[in-house]
């Protein structure tokens, strides 16, 4: 029976929403709805001589229903026409297995294969992060849209009212409104002419220093250098020790005129007194 179904999905295809959709609906639309004997005998055909013709005629006259069921996933954001793409996909699947000794429209067995293929649609789409993997998780997700009045956050009291109708934790239903609230960042967007900045997932990156290792080596590396700096210092005579300081180790810095003036000597001896400490000390911090 696998070959059944493959045939005529091209015929679905020119049929599907992929120009004008409202175009679209309307011709599904205008194919008549098939009574019960005639659903019967086309689901015979297909079963007992696997007949295409069958098949073709049973998933056309059943569009329309596909449309309505794709109408009630619009909340989600996702285009209508690829919506509709995926129930087509569902009604197809459900054709294929329709039993008619069962006794039982085709619409209403088609129902759940077509929800089913929209669910997984809208499941791999609606977040790039999944926000529903397990059955339990998926149940929640569409009955909590469901249950939701509003875009307000559920009161405690809702909250509870929720879990308790759909046999879960007030905890799960809580999570599960989180993702549902959430929405995706683009990684890296690009800014817009009044922004000065853009907060997106790259501009958190870890910086390429940021290596715990490397920034304690850093840390106790800078540590022993400023406390063999300061040993280093005291080394020095007093005068050559307080126009270092001076001159490099202080937020007011000042100028070799400055300090010659102090000292009562030339800028030019001032500069050779630094230039001979600094000497001192790159020896000292050397060992």
């Amino acid at each position: 029976m696998t070959t059944a179904v493959v045939p005529y999905t091209h015929d679905l295809a020119l049929t599907g929403p992929v120009g004008s959709l409202d175009a679209y609906i309307q011709a599904v639309g205008s194919v008549s709805v098939l009574t019960k004997e005639e659903e019967q005998s086309l689901a015979r055909r297909l079963r007992e001589r696997e007949d295409l013709g069958a098949a073709r005629e049973l998933v056309m006259a059943h569009l329309r229903f596909v449309v309505h069921i794709a109408k009630g996933y619009t909340g989600y954001g996702l285009p209508i026409a690829d919506l509709i793409q995926e129930g087509n996909v569902g009604l197809m699947k459900a054709v294929k297995r329709f039993d008619p000794d069962y006794d039982v429209r085709l619409v209403s067995f088609a129902v759940h294969w077509i929800r089913a293929e929209i669910h997984e649609f809208v499941l791999r789409n609606w977040r790039i992060v999944k926000v529903a993997t397990t059955k339990a998780q998926r149940k929640l997700f569409f009955n909590l849209r469901k249950s939701k009045k509003s875009l307000a956050w559920l009161s405690a009291a809702e909250t509870e009212a929720v879990a308790k109708d759909l046999g879960v934790s007030a905890k799960e239903v809580t999570e599960m409104e989180k993702r549902l609230s959430a929405r995706d960042a683009l990684f890296d967007p690009a800014p817009n002419a009044d922004e000065d900045r853009v907060f997106s997932p790259a501009a958190y990156l870890p910086a390429q220093d940021s290596d715990p290792a490397k920034l304690v080596e850093d840390f106790d590396w800078e540590s022993d250098a400023t406390t063999r700096m300061a040993a280093a210092i005291e080394t020095l005579d007093e005068r050559s020790r307080d126009i270092v300081q001076s001159r490099w180790l202080t937020e007011d810095k000042k100028t070799l005129h400055q300090l010659a003036e102090v000292y009562g000597v030339s800028a030019e001896r001032i500069r050779q007194i630094e230039v001979n400490a600094i000497k001192k000390l790159r020896g000292a911090m050397a060992h």
